[in-house]
């Protein structure tokens, strides 16, 4: 899996590969502090590898980081320490990059077309109940209407003109709410894991 990375993704780990893996081996053990840590330096990563993959949509990229640190956080048993993190890491936020096309429809030149996409390289939903608990209670925290828009653009993929249809609100506000929605979410699980 690890050969499917573009070269891009791989090389702005640098040597960093083993040292990133061994921190997230001792966050999965529980200490939170590193957790922390190693998700900080993860954002890092993936603000640099969308922001080159997203050049069309840079005011987008901080959602999708999120995006990603969320499903990192979720699918977080799905890691198999016996392969690289960073094809871990990669194979996630490939996936939600993807989604993001997907749902702003935006094919251009500065994206990999779809049918590049290797399906072995994207990380299926987990049938994890800790997960899904997980999940519910984060949103649980949210106001009403900021919950209801995470889950219709996040979790059932509808667009940002679609959500605000079906809330009766504008597409930017709808873009606010999630933005801030998922920020909150973030700080929350910080706040966990202190």
């Amino acid at each position: 899996m690890a050969d499917d990375m573009p070269r891009e993704f791989s090389a702005s780990l640098g040597n960093a590969e083993s040292e990133l893996r061994a921190l997230w081996l001792q966050a999965q053990a529980g200490d939170e502090a590193i957790y922390r840590e190693v998700l900080c330096r993860i954002a890092r990563l993936l603000r640099a590898y969308l922001r080159r993959r997203m050049a069309g949509s840079p005011d987008e990229v901080e959602d999708l980081v999120q995006e990603c640190l969320l499903a990192l956080h979720l699918q977080r048993a799905s890691y198999d320490p016996a392969q690289p993190l960073s094809a871990w890491i990669y194979a996630i936020s490939r996936h939600k990059l993807i989604d993001f096309w997907r749902r702003n429809r935006r094919y251009g030149a500065q994206n990999d077309p779809i049918d590049d996409v290797d399906e072995l390289l994207l990380v299926g939903e987990t049938g994890d109940a800790t997960s899904n608990m997980d999940l519910a209670r984060l949103l649980g925290e949210l106001p009403d209407v900021q919950r209801r828009a995470i889950e219709l653009t996040k979790l059932e993929g509808l667009s940002g003109a679609e959500a605000a249809a079906q809330i009766g609100m504008t597409e930017g506000a709808i873009r606010v709410l999630v933005h801030r929605g998922l920020k909150r979410m973030s700080q929350l699980v910080k706040v966990v894991m202190k």
